[in-house]
């Protein structure tokens, strides 16, 4: 969205957050005024704001084929990623988990920690240098632990990277492996059907997708019974203690609601957004490459372009520069051995330390007139940097 002045206001950092849909914030208002009950109340205020929670789960489930018993509200991703790992683990007893160096620290802090208390042996899955798993390596891994947990996300936050979430979860399936796939960055951008496919849990946040901050969900497949991380009251069917976040669901609801609804003309049009983004740059600038899969339309998320500049002194202030040209972009680059903290992902896909990074992420609020105006100011910096 940019606003009618001379000098334009540019979001390109929807991976990050996104802006709130009005129709979200219209079905959210009502219980940000008048709806105030406790839902755990037995009164008319109370019962009129679970009635809203229970419809808000509902159409969650409906939405990812799901039943409602299986859903939970959280406050995010990252609740519902440690909730998964942590209950998981401990409740069945598992030993051994795997992931990969690639996820978001969500899951590998989670399992690190785990790791660092004893409670499990933590193994990682090889990539190659563009991002993409080894699944041969994961049924290897598979085959030579009795029962693991399993944590590898469907698309990568900072390169987009897809993973083939299926066969994971068949994989996951035949080793009788618990799968747990972290989908805050595709929920609302794909169709997740869980009837198709082999996960146990399945993750998502609402302003991802053009909600509310501060609320989530975690789809927990039917029969698995875990241990909470919050105590507390009875809330949640004893999965999450604490009032529930009434308006936040309402909102999470909604936006999925819209997202699904108009998932298809959403993504012709940020695909063609992403499209202009690499023509532009390839043309603009020498020596600009893409990290990871990211400029690949059918094995990247299509709101993600990961753009690999020319090393260059500007690179350090890349994103400053950027930001006082009014485009908002995040990034890092690889981090050089202990000088610098940078990009994890970069770092474990081998990148350059010395060449610039700058993650672009688009949402349906975007124009091609964004697009040019942010190609514009990386050009006017990197243009004459030789080759």
């Amino acid at each position: 969205m940019t606003p009618n002045h001379a000098t334009p206001s540019v979001y390109f950092d929807n991976a990050a957050t996104t802006p709130l849909d009005p129709e979200v914030l219209d079905a959210m208002m009502p219980f940000l005024t008048e709806h105030f009950g406790n839902p755990s109340s037995i009164h008319g205020h109370g019962r009129k704001v679970r009635a809203a929670i229970e419809n808000a789960r509902k159409t969650i489930a409906h939405l990812i084929g799901a039943a409602p018993a299986e859903i939970s509200f959280t406050s995010g991703g990252t609740e519902a990623d440690n909730y998964a790992a942590f209950g998981s683990i401990r409740t069945l007893g598992l030993k051994h988990a795997i992931t990969s160096r690639l996820e978001h620290h969500a899951v590998l802090h989670t399992l690190e920690a785990l790791q660092k208390a004893g409670e499990i042996e933590l193994s990682f899955v090889r990539f190659d240098e563009q991002g993409k798993l080894d699944l041969a390596h994961l049924d290897e891994l598979l085959g030579t632990h009795t029962r693991s947990f399993v944590s590898l996300m469907h698309a990568n936050n900072e390169i987009g990277n897809l993973n083939d979430i299926e066969a994971i979860g068949q994989l996951c399936r035949t080793h009788g492996a618990i799968f747990h796939t972290d989908t805050v960055q595709t929920m609302g951008h794909y169709c997740h059907n869980v009837q198709q496919l082999q996960n146990h849990f399945l993750v998502g946040s609402a302003h991802k997708f053009h909600g509310p901050k501060g609320s989530g969900f975690l789809y927990t497949q039917s029969g698995l019974q875990v241990q909470p991380l919050i105590h507390g009251g009875a809330q949640e069917r004893n999965v999450r203690a604490g009032t529930e976040n009434v308006y936040g669901i309402v909102g999470l609801a909604k936006a999925l609601e819209i997202a699904y609804r108009d998932m298809d003309q959403h993504h012709r049009h940020i695909q063609g957004l992403k499209d202009r983004f690499i023509e532009k740059l390839r043309a603009e600038i020498d020596d600009v490459q893409f990290n990871g899969l990211s400029a690949d339309a059918d094995q990247s998320l299509y709101t993600v372009l990961n753009v690999s500049l020319p090393p260059s002194e500007l690179n350090e202030m890349l994103l400053f520069n950027l930001d006082i040209n009014h485009v908002s972009a995040s990034g890092g680059s690889a981090c050089t051995s202990g000088s610098n903290i940078g990009s994890h992902v970069l770092t474990a896909l081998g990148c350059d330390p010395q060449r610039g990074a700058v993650r672009f992420s688009m949402s349906k609020y975007n124009t091609a007139d964004e697009v040019d105006y942010a190609v514009e100011q990386l050009a006017k910096m990197y243009r004459k940097v030789p080759a």
